[in-house]
């Protein structure tokens, strides 16, 4: 479907990345990442889904349970897998339905959630792990030597913002 207008949609977007950036100085690495981003993610989260069952999303938030010895505040299990409160809440929901967390209050103060794995949950993530880790190594480990990957680290830790996703 074309835009109804006078205007060339992809003229107009040349011309608008011209006066923000008029040398295009990293915009191709910035498309390169942005493709590499979106391809890895789907062919892992195909992989894990059809070798486990498992969504991607659930997988991370079991893994970064797991990783913090089993629970985890609600925020910090949304900060932790770079999901919104909200979308956390809602993956959580359907998690515990599933049987594969816990919400229970936390303890500290009574009023904030804390997300905990079930054994269920652990079993399912002691599956997925080996699954997702070879993916992870056959679609990008294995393409970098070791040079290349701790330059790719370096670069990619000068441009991570720390800030909530929430």
């Amino acid at each position: 479907m074309q835009a109804h207008s006078n205007l060339d949609p992809a003229a107009e977007l040349h011309r608008l990345i011209d006066e923000a950036l008029p040398d295009q100085r990293g915009f191709a690495a910035w498309r390169a990442l942005l493709r590499a981003h979106a391809s890895l993610m789907r062919e892992l989260s195909t992989d894990l889904a059809m070798k486990t069952r498992l969504p991607l999303g659930d997988f991370d938030a079991l893994f970064q349970l797991g990783l913090a010895g089993g629970d985890l505040r609600m925020t910090d299990l949304a900060a932790r897998t770079f999901s919104s409160r909200s979308a956390m809440t809602r993956r959580v929901d359907r998690m515990v339905e599933e049987g594969l967390v816990e919400r229970t209050t936390s303890a500290a103060d009574g009023r904030g959630v804390v997300i905990a794995l079930s054994e269920a949950g652990l079993a399912r993530l002691m599956e997925a792990v080996p699954v997702h880790v070879k993916g992870v190594s056959r679609l990008f480990i294995e393409r970098f030597d070791d040079q290349e990957l701790e330059f790719l680290q370096r670069a990619l830790e000068k441009v991570t913002l720390s800030r909530s996703f929430g």
